[in-house]
């Protein structure tokens, strides 16, 4: 890990390029600011959420899910919110649904159902 580097009054480039995401800034807007590449901004975000990240349990034990391509380009406005991957949201997604019960709310196809009881 490199040396913090303060950064607009904040201790780091990192905590500066989170803050700044948080206030609604674009990584253009956030690399000019700074004075870094938007490739950097990136970088530094997508580190900061590794760092954050706890493993489940269990993790390692699990199977791998494929989403098609459109699914994470729609999850990722909503993934960068939350300063996350998009395939990390959909996990989220997927567990919370599990872990709530709610599958049927959310796929609402108890009609189609029917036959297969």
């Amino acid at each position: 890990m490199g040396v913090r580097i303060e950064t607009l009054g904040y201790p780091s480039r990192t905590d500066a390029v989170l803050a700044l995401r948080r206030q609604g800034v674009s990584t253009a807007e956030i690399a000019a600011r700074i004075g870094i590449k938007t490739t950097t901004v990136s970088a530094l975000e997508h580190s900061a959420g590794r760092a954050k990240r706890a493993p489940r349990p269990l993790e390692e034990l699990c199977r791998t899910v494929l989403f098609p391509i459109d699914v994470l380009n729609a999850l990722g406005p909503h993934a960068a919110k939350r300063n996350m991957h998009p395939n990390r949201l959909a996990r989220l997604i997927v567990e919370t649904v599990s872990d709530e019960k709610m599958i049927d709310a959310v796929l609402d196809d108890a009609d189609d159902l029917k036959g297969w009881a």
